[in-house]
């Protein structure tokens, strides 16, 4: 996994390339065999374009959204990409380019602010756009909702709270009833958290989620309000001008109990890292376990990722890279009872895990990671899990994007409780996000394959591809090459057919 691959080729800028849409699907030309059980669409989203005429975008988050879908039926696959439309009026706020996500029986598009775009999952065309604060107090929501099995769904983001402080409120949305009414009509506030700075609120990207807690971690990459309320909206054009960082807060940790909408008065506290992405979260005996994709430190990640530094020459791009914050998977442990009695002493009694939660004197519990993945300017991101059968629950493996000094080289399975990992790598080729989709007659976590997007721009005729591996070992299934380039995408989903 620390084998250090080299990119002084530069293949990866075509990850940064305007593409233009398709007016229909284009067939794929697949290499290996297709599992006969894997139908259904590969749905995600990334910017697919990167200019307007001559002015350039200049973050990785500027670019106008691209939806993209791969088709598997019998054996076949084919590839579609659209853009999303502009709605009148409608700046690049609604730019929705992160993720894509079921509500009832609709399809999503989102990025992180208020609006949300629902979409046609077949034609992959532009419905209509809702704006969630009609519906519920909240400024804003995360691309990474939590969907639990019966289709409720859970999103955090932030709001004004008492007296005109800053908070965030979880929301559900209920699963589709008999009346068949739009779930969204019936979304409520289950809890507030309190926020650190009653002015700035933490950026939040995702949170935690088991069958009777939700975590929240609060870190100190801040939005300044004043900033962002000057500057008409969080995504426009100077958003970034709108982060600031708290240089001594470090990471608070909230929890809640799920059903009955309650705050734990537990104030847990460990050192500053900038958070995108948890893996997964379980109860145990008394404890969550909750592991998380960390950035070391206050400095904002984000500002790191400039398409110039992106689009850098290799060199450029490792300088750079050795500057930013260093990227770690860890394990947090928090205790759920604490006794008064044990100030000054590690809370956690569970035999499989090094991380601690001790006790202090001014009853705060401050918390030191077990660290599952690390290995220099090597990231495991973008994790994915069998979020159906294992979302929240106690679970074994995740699936990660190596990032090689921000440029994303690998696929990587890692055994969250051994350590162990397996990796799929090709020189200049650069994968996307993994989306693990489970056998239908699973007997085991594993069992089934992991699909990404991969580009590989001069290595040989065809430019971009879907890999299917194998998840047991992530050997290679079979391959789906199209004839044209594909741009970075973040997130998506698979929906069965």
């Amino acid at each position: 996994m620390y084998s250090q691959v080299e990119h002084p080729a530069g293949g990866y800028k075509k990850l940064f390339e305007t593409v233009e849409e398709l007016s229909s699907p284009v067939t794929a030309h697949v290499t290996g065999r297709i599992p006969t059980w894997l139908k259904g669409s590969l749905l995600r989203c990334g910017p697919g374009l990167f200019e307007v005429g001559a002015e350039p975008f200049y973050h990785l988050f500027d670019g106008q959204a691209l939806l993209h879908k791969f088709d598997f039926k019998e054996g076949h696959v084919t590839y579609h990409r659209r853009f999303f439309s502009y709605f009148k009026g409608v700046e690049v706020t609604d730019n929705a380019l992160v993720n894509v996500y079921p509500i009832g029986e609709d399809y999503y598009a989102c990025t992180e602010t208020n609006f949300i775009t629902r979409i046609n999952p077949e034609t992959l065309e532009t419905i209509k756009q809702v704006d969630l604060c009609k519906y519920v107090s909240v400024n804003g929501a995360t691309a990474h909702p939590h969907v639990e099995n019966d289709g409720t769904v859970y999103n955090i983001g932030n709001c004004f709270g008492k007296n005109f402080s800053l908070a965030y409120n979880i929301i559900r949305i209920p699963p589709l009833q008999a009346d068949k009414e739009d779930p969204i009509n019936k979304s409520e506030v289950v809890v507030q958290f309190p926020c650190s700075d009653r002015f700035k609120p933490s950026y939040v990207h995702s949170f935690g989620l088991t069958a009777n807690y939700i975590v929240f971690v609060e870190t100190p990459v801040k939005i300044n309000l004043l900033k962002f309320l000057s500057s008409w909206s969080l995504w426009g054009a100077n958003y970034m001008d709108c982060f600031e960082s708290n240089e001594t807060m470090g990471v608070w940790v909230h929890v809640a109990e799920k059903k009955k909408g309650r705050l734990l008065n537990i104030k847990y506290r460990t050192s500053a890292f900038n958070l995108f992405h948890h893996i997964n979260t379980y109860e145990d005996n008394g404890f969550l376990i909750v592991d998380l994709c960390t950035w070391k430190g206050f400095e904002f990640v984000y500002n790191y990722l400039y398409l110039a530094n992106l689009r850098a020459n290799w060199d450029e791009v490792k300088r750079q890279a050795e500057k930013a914050p260093q990227p770690e998977a860890r394990r947090y442990v928090l205790p759920l009872n604490i006794d008064k009695a044990d100030m000054g002493k590690n809370l956690v009694t569970l035999p499989y895990t090094t991380a601690t939660a001790t006790l202090r004197s001014d009853e705060t519990i401050w918390l030191e990671p077990e660290v599952i993945f690390s290995g220099p300017r090597h990231a495991f991101e973008f994790p994915q899990i069998n979020y159906k059968k294992y979302g929240g629950k106690p679970y074994t493996y995740s699936y990660g994007l190596g990032l090689n000094h921000f440029v994303p080289d690998r696929l990587c399975k890692l055994n969250v409780k051994t350590k162990e990992t397996w990796v799929w790598q090709e020189p200049d080729s650069y994968p996307s996000e993994p989306i693990f989709v489970s056998h239908p007659d699973a007997l085991e976590e594993d069992d089934g394959v992991v699909l990404s997007i991969v580009i590989s721009p001069g290595v040989g005729p065809k430019p971009a591809y879907l890999l299917i591996l194998n998840a047991k070992d992530m050997s290679e299934v079979a391959r789906a090459e199209v004839e044209m380039n594909i741009p970075v995408t973040f997130h998506g989903l698979f929906k069965r057919a």
